[in-house]
């Protein structure tokens, strides 16, 4: 690669894209990689304030920019990751499929400090939606030594995959609705509008729901008959706090499920819990669940979805980045709730 006036370019191909900028118009490629400079281009390229060019000369023993960028995003995607074609050099690193992404964020770390090479990602465990971007890389100059990113490859097969993404199962869920106020019809149940909504959205099945009074042998039997109708997930709601009217947990501890955990440090959601009942999830989802946004529920199901498990270490370590603003407009996950 050498640089050259654009006058004298003439005949040459380009060894980058240039980029055009129309100002609240137009932000892309002007001129692509590869592009046989003309004579009518000479113009076009002044008023894009390229008085110089690099033309391709390039060596063995450097590799273009976007042939590094393909050879990255190849070396650190893993399941259910694909990539785009390079443009202006970068290449964006998209979900194959619906699911939970995975980033090993020390590995990411080594890659960023090779030099002129770098990976963006969004945060582990983000939900994503089919094709949504999840990475992003490239390298700074135009050029880059091909043993760095060999270095670059070699590290990757020996960590294994960097970017992926777990796709998320359709789970068979089944509902307990507590709370003797609702269940005498004194209350309106919004277990539809606030909970069963996502479920629907993340594709799960609703088995069936049950109205229960805040008797502890009733919820048990709720629980126990929605098991055995091939729940793979409960979803019990309210009573679990420290009001004497509230059962649930004894409820759930009658079935014989083991507690895997009560309680948590993200607000909202402190008095949530998970239990294992066999090989079925039951999950007690506090009262805030009708009332905001997005809970500690949002958190731990997605989990569950992508056929993670979720333990005591792991609900610790949720309390960083636990806190919940409560924005006016709701834009979970796009906000640093849970991250």
């Amino acid at each position: 690669m050498r640089k050259v006036r654009v006058e004298k370019a003439v005949g040459m191909m380009l060894a980058h894209d240039i980029t055009k900028i129309v100002p609240g118009v137009f932000k892309g490629v002007g001129f692509k990689r590869g592009h046989l400079v003309r004579e009518e281009d000479i113009g076009e390229l002044l008023k894009l304030g390229k008085r110089f060019v690099y033309v391709d000369n390039t060596g063995d023993s450097r590799i273009h920019e976007e042939e590094a960028a393909l050879r990255i995003a190849k070396a650190i995607s893993g399941e259910g990751v694909h990539w785009t074609e390079p443009k202006e050099g970068k290449i964006n690193l998209l979900s194959t499929h619906r699911g939970l992404l995975r980033i090993n964020a020390k590995a990411i770390s080594r890659i960023n400090r090779m030099g002129d090479i770098i990976v963006s990602t969004l945060k582990d465990r983000f939900p994503c939606k089919v094709d949504q971007m999840v990475a992003a890389t490239r390298i700074i100059p135009l050029t880059i030594p091909s043993r760095r990113i060999e270095k670059l490859e070699a590290m990757a097969q020996k960590t294994g995959p960097i970017v992926r993404v777990l796709p998320f199962r359709s789970m068979k869920v089944g509902a307990v609705v507590t709370g003797s106020e609702i269940a005498r019809g004194l209350v309106q149940d919004g277990f539809d509008e606030h909970v069963g909504k996502k479920l629907k959205e993340l594709g799960c099945q609703l088995v069936g729901k049950t109205l229960v009074e805040d008797d502890a042998r009733r919820i048990s039997e709720a629980i126990l008959d929605l098991s055995s109708r091939g729940c793979d997930a409960i979803l019990t709601t309210g009573g679990l706090s420290v009001d004497p009217d509230d059962r649930t947990r004894q409820g759930i501890r009658r079935t014989g499920a083991r507690i895997l955990f009560y309680g948590s440090p993200v607000l909202p959601g402190a008095m949530f819990l998970l239990a294992k009942l066999g090989k079925t999830f039951v999950l007690g989802l506090p009262a805030c669940v009708f009332y905001h946004k997005t809970t500690m529920f949002d958190l731990v199901f997605v989990r569950l979805l992508a056929g993670e498990e979720v333990t005591r270490g792991d609900v610790a370590e949720m309390g960083h980045g636990g806190l919940c603003l409560n924005c006016e407009t709701c834009r979970f996950p796009a906000c640093s709730f849970g991250k």
